[in-house]
């Protein structure tokens, strides 16, 4: 089943006078479970791709479909509501509060989305920090953990919600290489088991090398589509 339909997607935006096709006449398709990269220079449309993907924004023209629904359809309120509902992010910069507790970020999205009951929450959180190898960090504030540390903790708070898809826009790009390759096995177990698919943009030859499928963007056309056995 495609998750993801592109049909002949276009994305233009408007600078004064001036005219920029961020992408142009995108198909392609994307199912469950699959753990897919966007690659290409930077200014080639990937991040468009991933916005789009994440009902952040809407094509000029063609048909996207996200999770059998064409997301131009979708008011504003409806699009919030959506991604909240199905869809998880992952940010290189982390995107954590630094106020808050590892566990009080893992649980926030569960507070504001899906208003469970505190039990329900704290199995949930204390499930995903464990299988993201964090629950002894629990209680530490974000800025007392490393960077590998950090992105531990956004993967769990972006599965707290059941995601089925998760958008990574160059998650490995502040980390070290140990930290990274840890990273991106951690996201290929979850996505075997839980079957929820990954996409990413990235110029990081580690995750290229990991990941299923890959997709290479030049000014903003699809120019290649790689599928790889892992």
């Amino acid at each position: 089943m495609s998750l993801i339909s592109c049909n002949d997607i276009t994305k233009i935006y408007k600078m004064g006078e001036v005219e920029i096709k961020a992408l142009k006449n995108i198909s392609l398709e994307i199912s469950k479970s699959q753990f897919v990269s966007f690659i290409g220079p930077s200014g080639s449309g990937k991040t468009t791709m991933l916005n789009l993907f994440g009902v952040l924004d809407k094509p000029t023209s063609g048909v996207l479909k996200v999770i059998d629904t064409d997301i131009s359809k979708l008011n504003y309120i409806e699009r919030a509501k959506f991604r909240g509902e199905h869809l998880g992010f992952i940010f290189q910069n982390f995107n954590l509060i630094p106020v808050l507790t590892v566990y009080e970020n893992v649980e926030y999205p569960l507070v504001m989305v899906k208003s469970l009951p505190q039990k329900e929450r704290r199995e949930k959180v204390l499930s995903l920090l464990d299988a993201v190898g964090m629950l002894d960090q629990k209680d530490k504030l974000i800025s007392q953990i490393s960077g590998g540390q950090k992105q531990r903790a956004a993967i769990a708070r972006a599965l707290t919600t059941d995601p089925k898809i998760v958008l990574a826009d160059e998650p490995t790009a502040n980390l070290d290489h140990e930290s990274a390759f840890k990273v991106m096995s951690l996201m290929k177990k979850l996505s075997r088991e839980i079957g929820t698919t990954f996409i990413f943009s990235t110029h990081d030859p580690k995750i290229v090398k990991e990941v299923d499928i890959i997709y290479t963007i030049e000014d903003g056309a699809l120019v290649k589509r790689e599928e790889r056995s892992n």
